[in-house]
């Protein structure tokens, strides 16, 4: 079992799966969802002030075909061809670091196959996270290593553990990613799991190496790693605390612009507690990866429907405020890509990217491994923009 096999599919489906929660998750009768106070229940019944209606999605044409075309150039070959994860963080300088998890980088045959990966006896080189700079509609890769041997910009601390990426942010003009440590415990296909959170800090100007990696609350079995957002001098993070089935929003904060501030957490009164394990299930059906952004004089909340097993809908619900309750529910998009072994995942919004209303993108993935060397457009990021009444 290679880590391509062990690491990307289990990205996608094991998001579906047990295997990424913390033993002592699995080891608990799952909590009740807490009750909300008698102020929210007030705030769900005016999100008709503020809560924006879905208007329509359609296919952003320019960061599809910039991807597209970028993930079949062959001019470099230790540069990317298809990840998933999908981050973006715009930087003062006007670049877009898009920021991925699992990675391929190589070349592209005559036929749109990809090579094998080199653990499979192929050119392919396979990494856990990445960074794609983008500039004046220019795309370029960012890895640790060298050209011959790339290795991953946030790198392992051995070969049984990997980190994926979450959301990023911009404090004192450092980068900071959010990146969840995945450890391998077993010889089995799924004996791997969540083990902790982590933000790395990196140099605008040097991207392929962290200037320093400190650890993130990790006590309460959530990873803190599904979205960002800042909103009235706090620092929003979201993350989810994920049972397979069902999987629960949890809301933290941070004063200031940093992650390495002192966190706050939401509890099931509405008030905030500094002890982590006062976190509170805000609301179950969202993703491993999902976005709150300010629309208008709301919040909308995007995320594939995880109410409904490998759905093909991305949904939206909304909010008087960043951290909630978030309430009616609306249709989105139905990702066309969806059907047999190929599935969709993982929506999210990119409130600083320009679109024709709000840029969303979700990943693409198969069941099926050989699906990704046939055919190298499935592995690869969509997005569509979406505008609101």
């Amino acid at each position: 079992m290679t880590r391509f096999r062990s690491a990307l599919i289990p990205l996608a489906i094991g998001l579906l799966s047990l295997a990424a929660v913390p033993q002592q998750a699995l080891a608990a009768p799952p909590k009740p969802v807490p009750s909300v106070s008698a102020a929210t229940t007030q705030q769900a019944t005016t999100r008709a002030t503020c809560g924006p209606t879905v208007r329509g999605a359609s296919v952003d044409a320019r960061l599809t075909s910039l991807f597209t075309a970028y993930g079949n150039d062959n001019s470099r070959l230790d540069d990317w061809t298809g990840a998933d994860g999908t981050y973006s963080l715009k930087l003062p300088s006007g670049k877009e670091v898009w920021v991925f998890s699992d990675t391929f980088l190589g070349k592209i045959n005559p036929d749109g196959s990809r090579p094998p990966v080199v653990e499979e006896g192929g050119t392919t080189v396979f990494l856990n996270n990445s960074f794609a700079v983008e500039r004046d509609g220019r795309l370029s890769t960012i890895h640790a290593g060298t050209t011959a041997k790339p290795t991953a910009v946030m790198p392992p601390r051995d070969q049984n553990h990997w980190y994926w990426a979450g959301d990023a942010t911009l404090a004192g003009g450092i980068v900071e990613v959010t990146y969840q440590e995945y450890e391998r415990y077993g010889t089995g296909a799924w004996d791997w799991r969540w083990h902790r959170n982590v933000v790395a800090r990196f140099a605008q100007s040097r991207l392929d190496q962290p200037i320093s990696v400190t650890d993130l609350p990790s006590s309460a079995g959530v990873s803190w790693a599904s979205g960002i957002l800042k909103d009235g001098g706090y620092t929003y993070v979201y993350g989810v605390e994920d049972l397979g089935s069902p999987k629960y929003m949890h809301i933290a904060r941070v004063p200031g612009q940093s992650l390495l501030g002192q966190w706050q957490y939401l509890k099931a009164d509405g008030t905030w507690s500094s002890n982590e394990a006062d976190s509170a299930r805000i609301m179950s059906g969202v993703a491993n990866e999902y976005s709150v952004t300010k629309v208008g004089n709301g919040y909308v909340l995007i995320t594939h429907d995880t109410t409904e097993v490998l759905s093909s809908h991305i949904v939206a619900y909304t909010s008087c405020s960043p951290f909630g309750p978030f309430t009616g529910k609306q249709a989105v998009y139905t990702t066309p890509e969806t059907n047999g072994n190929i599935f969709t995942y993982n929506a999210h919004a990119h409130p600083d990217v320009a679109g024709n209303g709000l840029v969303v993108s979700y990943n693409v993935n198969s069941f099926v491994n050989t699906d990704h060397y046939r055919d190298s457009s499935i592995y690869r990021p969509r997005f569509i923009d979406v505008t609101f009444g």
